[in-house]
């Protein structure tokens, strides 16, 4: 039963995310620049729940994205589903109670979905390579990832912390012995 109860909290996070996506974060741009927050899901599902479970959601969001809004169907969900799976990564190898760390997972992790998705995007639609409008609209969503987990954040542990300890099976002070 906590099991459903935290698989149904993870779909109506992603149907919250959704919502911010679509309709309040439009309104709020920086240049026309809106923060991913499906980008930041995806880490902190890797990073909280585990590979499996992570890179699960991570996939099949992405998928579920693509059929709503993308233009071809797969490529977020393939790099939104790496993205949870290095978020399990970040998780064996890294802090996830420091901010600074959590940052820097942030800014990496937001690089290399752009990245991934303009390469796809210039290989299969044949865009032109423009590098200076690219690297302006990559660092304003850095920023903007980043100013979003900083205020975040506090919520964001607390909501992960409770799902790791249901879906990990782990209590918390016994991982560090």
């Amino acid at each position: 039963m906590k099991k459903f109860r935290a698989i149904a909290i993870i779909i109506l996070l992603f149907l919250i995310i959704y919502f911010f996506q679509i309709n309040f974060f439009s309104w709020f741009t920086i240049r026309g620049i809106m923060p991913n927050l499906f980008v930041l899901l995806a880490l902190f599902l890797g990073l909280f729940t585990g590979k499996k479970i992570g890179g699960f959601f991570s996939l099949f969001f992405g998928i579920i994205l693509d059929i709503l809004i993308g233009r071809s169907i797969g490529f977020t969900g393939i790099f939104l589903g790496i993205i949870g799976l290095l978020g399990e990564y970040f998780d064996k190898n890294f802090s996830k109670d420091s901010r600074v760390t959590i940052i820097l997972m942030t800014v990496g992790s937001t690089i290399l979905f752009e990245v991934c998705m303009y390469i796809v995007n210039i290989i299969k639609f044949k865009i032109e390579i423009e590098i200076l409008p690219f690297l302006i609209t990559l660092s304003l969503e850095v920023i903007y990832n980043t100013f979003l987990v900083i205020i975040l954040y506090p919520g964001i542990k607390k909501l992960g912390y409770y799902l790791e300890n249901i879906l990990k099976n782990k209590k918390l002070l016994t991982r560090y012995f």
